[in-house]
């Protein structure tokens, strides 16, 4: 088995536990020794589907095919972002000025550029779905910027957002890597071919929706609930 091989079995191997962990994390009591452990798993195993993705994008690359290569490193750049950001949110909660520091900046310009760099292949290869996720990295390494500048220093929950919005990205590129890579190689044996689209849109659209219901019920008109909540995360 050669390097390929390997990484992409190793890369479907951890996604598949990705998927799985998320959602039992998500199903488990928030701050429970449950939900702390399957979620250090999740963890672990996006580690593992961003190296491995880290190194198909480069052999994409040197097998003449820089599009597919560089829009992976995109996914990359933008998913190890989430990853990082959602552990930090946890580790820094008395420490906003640390979350929000030199590093969070850097990283919000690291999106920015690699949103630019993905809308313009986009741009110069007619490709409509790369132009649109773009924007991902765009708005929100520009968001980052802007926070980095203006950190919530008088919110002592900033971190419980921060947390939630970042598992949220995860979430959105979990789904997105099963729904359009690996739902396509299940249902192929049985000539089923899901719409392309749908698993790219879908992900993205849910996480809206649940962004907006989570910051309803942890946001001012739900402080009872988020205390309770803040009280028991702990990671």
């Amino acid at each position: 088995m050669d390097a390929y091989s390997l990484a992409v079995y190793l890369h479907l191997a951890a996604g598949t536990l990705a998927l799985i962990t998320y959602w039992s994390a998500a199903l488990a009591r928030k701050g429970s020794p449950l939900h702390i452990a399957i979620g250090r798993t999740y963890l672990l195993a996006m580690v593992v589907v961003l190296v491995t993705s880290a190194g198909l994008a480069a052999a994409f690359v040197l097998r003449g095919r820089p599009a597919i290569g560089t829009f992976l490193a995109y996914l990359v750049v933008i998913t190890a972002t989430a990853c990082w950001l959602a552990w930090r949110a946890i580790r820094t909660k008395r420490a906003p000025e640390d979350y929000f520091g030199a590093g969070f900046r850097r990283l919000g310009w690291l999106n920015f550029a690699a949103g630019l760099v993905t809308f313009g292949i986009g741009v110069q290869l007619g490709i409509t779905l790369l132009m649109i996720f773009s924007w991902i990295g765009i708005l929100g390494g520009v968001a980052m910027i802007r926070q980095a500048h203006r950190p919530p220093v008088g919110n002592r929950r900033w971190w419980l957002r921060e947390h939630y919005f970042n598992v949220l990205g995860m979430g959105v590129a979990t789904h997105i890597a099963f729904l359009s890579l690996g739902l396509n190689r299940l249902l192929a044996p049985l000539g089923v071919q899901p719409p392309q689209l749908l698993g790219w849109t879908l992900p993205l659209a849910v996480a809206i929706l649940a962004r907006v219901w989570l910051d309803r019920r942890y946001g001012a008109k739900g402080n009872a609930v988020k205390h309770k909540l803040a009280s028991e995360l702990r990671l």
